[in-house]
């Protein structure tokens, strides 16, 4: 009854929906608690969301107002798990949201909004086949690769299909670094019993960034027992990483041999086409109207997949503002206003990051002494851009890469400036990494 009130609630005030999509989706994961006289009390499932609805408390007040014909006041709560159970005003059977969200699981992360290309179709299918028969196909199944290449999107869609298939299955997503967290805190609590039980009776665990782990060597060893105690009962291990099993330093022989043991796929970083579908399932999501022809203009421009979410919200902050849709003429501004912010923003740390994000290495790498092919050429492509995009003199490039002397930032020079007037592909790589440097900052 509650929820049919709120749903009509909802339907009424549809042209909020055009008017600012963020804030009616946020109303739209709000759920009523109680309606008492000239109160409506209304939960919120996050802090952020309750912090947000809080400052457009007046607005919602109104909105309820003109809804009921009567002053109507309106209060927001923070609905926990502890407060679930306890509050006799939640006392029912929770619904997929709270299922989800107890599995650590984000509502969107689903296979229906993961956007396929030959970039990661095999990592798609396996996912698939995982999620569907969960301990059966690969088991452990790893993927590994870059920031924003999708991984926890897949990792997290297994587990929705488990839990959509059975609501009662016992299914955790969480990060290395929180099981180790967890775990320190259940010997400082002297719980550890309790901890071992939550996690070595799951049928599902997804571990994202497992590479935090290696060279915890107590944390390593709960993690080993935990692993074959989930795979013996028949459960099933999903793990994320940026590199490969075999690359992870400090990782014990025998979780190595573990974690290869099932299927490894490398998703590789998503191309233009890709970064387009990704575009349009979040202006999707967000409510947002986008063309399509715009959509490529911007994927083209904007090679981190991480920074898609954020330029696509920028843009339409603008275009609201301006009452006006999100139209060429108004992507071509941003980008030539975040063109001249670079120039005066732009720091040679900035060059770094980007070039070491899209050959997936790490900056102690590029500064170190590998001659490994990615790693020079990388290490090129970053003294080339920190002499163009900033001018800087060559001694100053060679001590921000760690190299001995000016002459070997001189090769790099010459060498990227050949590569880019015969390698074509190389030299859409370049543009790639310049035009991310002009949206990161």
């Amino acid at each position: 009854m509650l929820q049919s009130f709120w749903d009509e609630f909802l339907v009424s005030i549809k042209e909020k929906k055009k008017k600012n999509p963020i804030y009616y989706s946020i109303l739209r994961d709000v759920h009523p608690i109680e309606i008492k006289e000239d109160t409506v009390t209304l939960s919120c499932s996050s802090l952020g969301a309750q912090k947000y609805l809080e400052k457009k408390r007046d607005d919602v007040g109104s909105l309820l107002t003109l809804h009921l014909h009567k002053k109507t006041a309106v209060k927001f709560v923070l609905v926990t798990n502890k407060r679930m159970d306890e509050s006799p005003l939640l006392s029912f059977e929770p619904s997929k949201e709270d299922v989800f969200r107890k599995a650590g699981l984000r509502a969107n992360y689903t296979f229906e909004s993961f956007a396929v290309s030959s970039t990661n179709q095999i990592a798609f299918a396996a996912a698939q086949s995982v999620g569907k028969t969960p301990g059966s196909s690969y088991n452990p199944l790893f993927f590994y690769g870059g920031v924003g290449f999708g991984k926890t999107h897949l990792a997290q869609a297994i587990a929705h299909t488990v839990l959509e298939d059975d609501p009662s299955s016992s299914v955790l997503f969480c990060s290395g670094e929180a099981f180790m967290n967890e775990l320190i805190e259940s010997i400082r609590e002297k719980t550890t019993p309790r901890f071992r039980k939550k996690f070595r009776t799951l049928k599902v665990i997804v571990v994202d960034d497992i590479q935090f782990i290696a060279g915890k060597q107590t944390v390593q060893e709960e993690f080993f027992h935990t692993f074959y105690s989930i795979v013996s009962a028949g459960g099933q291990v999903v793990l994320t990483s940026d590199r490969p099993p075999r690359e992870i330093r400090k990782l014990e022989d025998r979780l190595r041999s573990r974690f290869s043991g099932g299927l490894i796929v490398d998703i590789q970083q998503p191309d233009f086409e890709l970064r387009t579908a990704i575009l349009l399932i979040k202006a999707r999501e967000k409510d947002i109207d986008i063309d399509i022809e715009v959509a490529k203009i911007i994927a083209e421009a904007v090679v981190d997949t991480r920074s898609l979410e954020g330029t696509l919200l920028s843009l339409y902050a603008r275009s609201a503002a301006g009452g006006h849709t999100i139209s060429l003429d108004l992507v071509e501004d941003f980008f030539r206003d975040k063109s001249v912010e670079k120039k005066h923003k732009l720091s040679p740390q900035d060059i770094i990051k980007t070039v070491c994000s899209f050959y997936n290495i790490k900056q102690s790498q590029l500064k170190g002494a590998s001659r490994k092919s990615t790693i020079a050429l990388a290490r090129q492509v970053a003294m080339f851009l920190l002499r163009t995009e900033l001018g800087l003199n060559l001694e100053e490039v060679a001590f921000l890469v760690k190299r001995k002397d000016h002459t070997t930032v001189l090769h790099a020079m010459n060498k990227i400036r050949n590569l880019n007037m015969k390698d074509v592909t190389f030299r859409e790589e370049l543009s790639s990494i310049t035009k991310a440097l002009s949206v990161s900052t």
